[in-house]
């Protein structure tokens, strides 16, 4: 893909440090939802995009790494979008136009990888937005996925490479979905077609993985259950017209594709988040049912192709790589 149901998606990341962002791009404004779970969240602006609120249109959404500390990147995303006149119109004088962008955000704990004194600011940020225009859609270690890992029931030494995927889904009445999502979670990732795990705590043989609700059973817990961070966060969006309410149902379908895909999902040391945009470009007939359906599908796909197409870092091998591939 080269762009989400026509916007666009820019990445910045330091791969020397292992963490990034990624940011999509709607200068226009794009009704906007948001669904947040599990027990550690990082986020920006998602009060907003609760039913009921004022503002129901944004302009950009960032997904960072650096933990809360990558929320500042979100600045540099609203300077980017100012520059150009872009956000909500809110002049008393024309001749002295203010637009105030906004730009919701979510994070991921990735300090634990690479480098935990180097997190995206204003300036990566503004990067990801120069960086973002026509070209294919970069998947796997980059942007906000450089630092992302997963499987981490056995600790952070036993984990494999998480990373940025994406899918899409069409409806036979030619309504697009499109779905980003950041792999950065506590639990395994399961291919939901076939049952297996595709990405897990690394066993004691090379290509094996250990079952994280095995590992579960066991007390006592293992410090990793009460001290790391992970969270999965992304983005679904489509092309089709729809209300704030809506756009929540997609969300919300989205998670239920991220609990198929991630087991478990939704944990106390995930803050799994799923922003849903409508662009409103393609007015068929639309069924909130259908939608929500096909955005949970877009979600596994996109959570398995983050893992597949992932390259290690920082120490820690993708699951290719941990099955002897590419070696």
């Amino acid at each position: 893909m080269t762009e989400l149901c026509g916007l666009s998606v820019g990445h910045w990341a330091d791969r020397a440090a292992a963490t990034g962002c990624t940011v999509v791009l709607c200068p226009d404004g794009a009704l906007a939802a948001v669904d947040v779970r599990g027990g550690a969240p990082g986020t920006r602006e998602t009060d907003l995009l609760r039913p009921g609120m004022l503002v129901d249109r944004v302009h950009a959404v960032l997904l960072s790494g650096g933990s809360a500390y990558g929320l500042d990147a979100a600045t540099g995303v609203m300077r980017w979008l100012e520059e150009r006149g872009h956000g909500r119109d809110v002049s008393r004088d024309p001749e002295a136009p203010v637009v105030v962008p906004i730009v919701p955000a979510a994070v991921i704990f990735d300090l634990s990888t690479g480098r935990s004194d180097v997190r995206p600011g204003a300036e990566a940020g503004y990067a990801a937005c120069e960086a973002a225009g026509a070209s294919e859609i970069e998947a796997g270690t980059v942007g906000a996925g450089a630092g992302a890992t997963v499987g981490k029931a056995l600790g952070p030494e036993r984990a494999i490479k998480g990373g940025i995927g994406v899918a899409s889904e069409q409806t036979d009445s030619g309504i697009t979905l499109a779905a980003m999502i950041v792999v950065n979670a506590f639990g395994e990732i399961v291919d939901p077609d076939s049952g297996a795990i595709v990405a897990g705590p690394r066993g004691t043989e090379a290509g094996t993985f250990e079952s994280t609700l095995e590992v579960m059973r066991k007390a006592p817990l293992l410090p990793p259950f009460a001290v790391d961070a992970n969270s999965t966060i992304g983005v679904v969006v489509t092309d089709a017209v729809l209300t704030r309410d809506e756009a929540l149902r997609m969300a919300v379908g989205g998670q239920a594709g991220l609990a198929r895909a991630i087991a478990p999902a939704h944990t106390i040391v995930d803050g799994d988040t799923i922003f849903t945009l409508a662009t409103g470009r393609n007015d068929a007939e639309t069924d909130v049912l259908q939608l929500a359906a096909l955005a949970a599908r877009a979600v596994e796909r996109a959570i398995v192709n983050g893992v597949e197409a992932a390259t290690g870092l920082a120490g820690v091998p993708s699951a290719r790589e941990w099955a002897g591939e590419g070696r």
